[in-house]
C-alpha cells in the first residue's frame, strides 16, 4: 500500500504553488509576449522598430533614476555597488551569462561562420539583455518578496503586463532569446519568493529601500547600455542589490 502524504508535506507543497503564482504569470507573460514579437517580426518596419526600441530604453532609465533617488544615504550604495561589482567580477557573471547564451544558440539554432558573430542576431545577446532588464530591478525583488511573504502577487500582476508588452518589441528586434530569458526570471524570482519567509526577519523597510536603490541603478545602466551610449557589464553587478542584505544583518543600515 502506498503511504499518504503527510498533512504538513501536502500543505508546504500549496503554500510553495501560491508563492508562486505571480512568478508563474510573469514568465508565461514574457514567453506570450515573445511569441507575438516573432510573429510579427517582419511586419514591424527596422526603423519603426528602432525608435520604439530607442524609447523603451528612455522608459527604462527613467525607472532606474526614479527608484535610484528613493535612498538618502549614498554611502550605502557605494558601499554596495563596490563589493558587489568586486563579487562579480570575481565570479565574472557576465561571461557566464554569456556563454550560456551562446551555448543555447549553438544548440537551437544553426548558424554559418558569417552569422555566428552577427551580434544583433545573436539569441545570445536577446537572452542576456532581456534576462538583465526583466531581473535586475525593484518590481521583480519587491513583487517576488510580497510574494513570498504575504502571497501578494499585484506587484508581479503589474511587472507581467510590462515585461508582456515590451517583450513583444525585443522579441520582435533580438529573436528567440528573449522568450528564452522566462527561464531566467522564473528561476529567479522563484528562489526569492521561495526563500522571502527564511529572510524575512532581516528584511527591514530601509533594507528593501537599498536594495531598490541600487538595483534602480543597475536597470538605469542597462537603459545606457540599449542606446549604445555605454557598454556596462550590468551581471557582474548584480550582486550589488543584495549587499544591503548583509549590511542589515550587521546592523550597519
Amino acid at each position: 500500500m502506498k503511504k499518504a502524504m503527510p498533512h504538513g508535506v501536502i500543505a508546504l507543497i500549496k503554500k510553495g504553488g501560491e508563492n508562486m503564482l505571480g512568478v508563474i504569470v510573469n514568465s508565461i507573460a514574457i514567453i506570450a509576449g515573445g511569441i507575438v514579437g516573432l510573429i510579427i517580426n517582419k511586419g514591424i518596419p527596422e526603423r519603426l522598430n528602432k525608435t520604439i526600441m530607442d524609447g523603451i530604453a528612455l522608459v527604462v532609465m527613467y525607472m532606474g533614476i526614479s527608484g535610484a533617488l528613493k535612498g538618502d544615504n549614498a554611502l550605502y550604495v557605494i558601499i554596495s555597488i563596490c563589493v558587489g561589482g568586486f563579487i562579480g567580477e570575481l565570479i565574472d557573471l557576465d561571461k557566464l551569462l554569456n556563454k550560456l547564451g551562446e551555448y543555447i544558440d549553438e544548440k537551437l539554432t544553426k548558424k554559418n561562420k558569417e552569422d555566428k558573430y552577427n551580434e544583433k542576431n545573436s539569441l545570445s545577446r536577446g537572452f542576456v539583455s532581456a534576462s538583465l532588464l526583466y531581473c535586475v530591478g525593484a518590481m521583480a525583488v519587491l513583487g517576488a518578496i510580497q510574494s513570498g511573504l504575504s502571497s501578494d502577487y499585484s506587484t508581479l500582476f503589474a511587472k507581467s503586463i510590462l515585461d508582456g508588452v515590451s517583450s513583444i518589441f525585443f522579441a520582435a528586434s533580438l529573436g528567440m532569446g528573449v522568450i528564452l530569458s522566462s527561464v531566467a526570471v522564473f528561476l529567479y524570482e522563484g528562489i526569492i519568493a521561495l526563500g522571502a519567509g527564511g529572510i524575512s526577519s532581516i528584511l527591514s523597510d530601509i533594507v528593501v529601500t537599498y536594495m531598490t536603490c541600487v538595483g534602480s541603478l543597475l536597470i538605469f545602466a542597462l537603459g545606457l547600455n540599449m542606446l549604445n551610449i555605454s557598454n556596462i557589464k550590468v551581471a557582474n553587478l548584480l550582486p550589488s542589490m543584495f549587499i544591503p542584505i548583509i549590511l542589515g544583518i550587521f546592523n550597519i543600515i
